[in-house]
């Protein structure tokens, strides 16, 4: 089977031959299912020289950068799954010390089911590592897939959905559609039971609203715009070196890039400085969507009409109209584009701060809550802080890299959307829980309470409600023997 044969007959075709095929594919044995998992882990040694090549032709971005920010976490992915998926999909058994009294004789067990078949609209901006997270997670759960790649990645997605098919995965379990728009929107109304959307808030606004009018539930991991708090105590030069590599990593398309640094105003000139001597010695970067130039320039323009500084290198002034130089903008403040829209390009706002409630104002004003960023030398400080973000991930004396952990979830909140993938609860949410509850013996008291409840069973309620739940021991006691009465007692 070839990624181009199994594209005959249109989308509803597609995702009816993913659906014949899961249900076989669920009834396995998670450790058979993480058989092809491990394959595909192997398989990326061999040919994550091929995947970066085809992510370079794709984007732009070098192979040996594409080789270590995507097919080495993918793989360490995978190895997470084969580690855990076991042990996180079992069956959970209810202990019966949870169990009320009045359901004496029952047990209960916790089912993590598949979903069914789920759609993947892929991203472009980490589409071997982002996608192949996603698509892992979700087959090893029981699911079958229907992947659309993004447009901007066709390269890319194919040669992923060929070491997919190599790995040994059920013919037909996984459906590469065309990567295009068009596919997209009419994957949106076929017979699919789950959406992962990784993309722009203003995408991800249009899926939900599609999908909401038939109730089928989404993944949406959307945009970003990520605050870095330098508090006082900070190692400066740290702290300004890893706010220009979060905003510049991947010429600054990343969603968890760094977009605003909020510094503590005794660092903020030093903070400043090196940023300056940063921003002085880079080079004009290709981006991939013209569109996020333009956007660039614009928040620049604005920023700079409302009074702020601007850090750039000299080559700024001859720069072809798909390149972008990555630019810092100095004295920021919360009114301005630059702080509330997200990007997907090299820049960085900066704004002083005297108090950390300040900052934390100045930082509610952005509707998104991807990720943050602190820096202080103080654990209890940065604990208390990111205790009060309301963003899904939070890094402490570092950016960016430490999300990409296998084992730790990956969502955010707000316009950033919601759900997550990645680790033990993107793995969970690939599945969806089911209880099944087994009765033993012959004690069904509820049976009796069909019409109108008649006075021993009321005695007996108010008998549970006080021997389970009273204050006192005296009090328990007295409605264990008000329940020991009611229980013996014949008639009504």
């Amino acid at each position: 089977m070839s990624p181009t044969s199994i594209l005959s007959g249109g989308i509803p075709e597609a995702v009816e031959r993913c659906r014949q095929q899961q249900p076989a594919w669920a009834a396995l044995p998670v450790s058979r299912r993480l058989r092809p998992v491990r394959a595909l882990r192997r398989l990326l040694v061999d040919n994550g020289e091929r995947l970066a090549e085809a992510v370079a032709r794709d984007m732009g971005k070098p192979a040996e950068e594409a080789l270590a920010g995507e097919v080495l976490p993918l793989a360490d992915a995978l190895r997470f799954l084969e580690r855990r998926a076991e042990q996180l999909l079992r069956p959970r058994r209810v202990p019966i010390r949870e169990r009320p009294l009045w359901l004496w004789g029952q047990r209960d067990t916790v089912h993590r089911r598949p979903r069914g078949v789920v759609a993947i609209i892929g991203t472009w901006n980490y589409p071997i590592y982002l996608n192949g997270v996603q698509l892992a997670q979700a087959l090893t759960a029981g699911n079958g897939v229907v992947w659309k790649p993004s447009e901007v990645a066709p390269a890319s997605a194919a040669a992923l959905f060929a070491l997919l098919e190599q790995a040994g995965f059920p013919a037909g379990l996984v459906q590469l559609l065309p990567a295009t728009r068009q596919a997209g929107q009419e994957l949106l109304e076929a017979d699919i039971d789950h959406v992962v959307f990784t993309g722009s808030a203003a995408t991800g606004r249009v899926i939900a609203e599609t999908l909401g009018r038939r109730l089928v539930s989404s993944t949406l991991e959307l945009s970003g715009c990520d605050a870095l708090f330098v508090l006082d105590d900070a190692d400066v030069a740290l702290a300004a070196r890893s706010a220009w590599f979060g905003a510049t990593v991947n010429r600054g398309q990343t969603c968890i890039a760094v977009r605003r640094a909020l510094v503590h105003r005794s660092i903020y000139a030093p903070f400043t400085e090196i940023l300056r001597s940063l921003a002085a010695k880079a080079a004009p970067v290709p981006l991939v969507l013209p569109a996020q130039v333009k956007q660039a320039e614009r928040l620049v323009r604005d920023a700079a009409a409302g009074g702020a500084r601007l850090l750039t290198a000299p080559s700024a002034n001859n720069v072809s109209p798909d390149h972008c130089v990555p630019a810092v903008v100095l004295d920021a403040r919360p009114e301005m584009a630059v702080w509330q829209e997200a990007s997907f390009a090299p820049l960085l706002a900066v704004m002083p701060f005297d108090t950390l409630e300040e900052a934390l104002a100045s930082e509610t004003r952005c509707p998104y809550g991807l990720g943050a960023a602190i820096f202080t030398q103080s654990p209890a400080r940065a604990a208390e802080l990111a205790g009060r973000l309301r963003t899904g991930m939070v890094t402490i004396n570092d950016v960016v890299v430490p999300t990409a952990h296998p084992a730790v979830p990956f969502g955010g909140r707000a316009q950033s959307g919601w759900g997550v993938t990645q680790g033990a609860e993107g793995l969970l949410e690939m599945t969806v829980p089911q209880v099944v509850s087994v009765r033993r013996g012959r004690f069904r008291p509820h049976l009796d309470l069909a019409g109108s409840l008649g006075g021993r069973q009321v005695e007996l309620a108010r008998a549970l409600l006080e021997f389970s739940h009273g204050a006192t021991l005296g009090r328990r006691c007295r409605g264990l023997l008000q329940l020991l009465r009611a229980a013996f007692r014949r008639g009504e």
